[in-house]
């Protein structure tokens, strides 16, 4: 094979993947997206209205449901799709879903920085009939990983929204 033939079969299979590429991404990162902005809009200012132990129960008890094959799958795939994205995007789209990379990157740092170990040390608490201090125990927990949560929504939309500017420029 010919340095010419390799380049464009190098070519035609970087073009013909980035609309799949693009798309996938775009779809995983909108349902993290949509994941983060239903806890914030509807499940945390839910749970805000009820008593302590009741919050403690169902946070613990979410906290386990989430860690499942499909949101772990989009959890995790988000990066991984939007990386794919960017290294096939062609030149115009390209810094977009570079943009979308390092926001779906920053929303995996915020989680593991911060959310999870808040969930971490809400599980640690013990069953809620054994915890002596329920109020202090949601103190602790709430509203700092409600800020986080909110700061999640707005990496992973912003993933989605770059993304999905990505997709329309390389249509041209």
């Amino acid at each position: 094979m010919t340095s010419t033939s390799t380049d464009l079969m190098t070519t035609t299979m970087t073009t013909s993947a980035r609309g799949p590429a693009l798309l996938a991404a775009a779809v995983v990162a909108g349902l993290q997206a949509g994941t983060y902005f239903t806890w914030a809009t509807g499940v945390m200012p839910g749970l805000a209205r009820v008593d302590d132990r009741t919050f403690v129960h169902a946070m613990q008890q979410m906290n386990v449901a989430i860690v499942n094959p499909v949101f772990i799958a989009t959890f995790l795939g988000a990066p991984v799709l939007a990386g794919a994205a960017a290294v096939v995007a062609g030149p115009q789209a390209r810094p977009w879903a570079i943009a979308a990379t390092a926001l779906t990157v920053g929303t995996l740092v915020i989680s593991f920085a911060g959310n999870i170990p808040l969930n971490d040390a809400l599980d640690g608490a013990g069953p809620v009939d054994r915890i002596t201090d329920l109020a202090a125990v949601r103190a602790d927990f709430e509203s700092l990983w409600v800020k986080l949560n909110v700061a999640r929504t707005l990496t992973s939309t912003g993933a989605l929204a770059a993304l999905a500017v990505a997709a329309l420029r390389s249509r041209g």
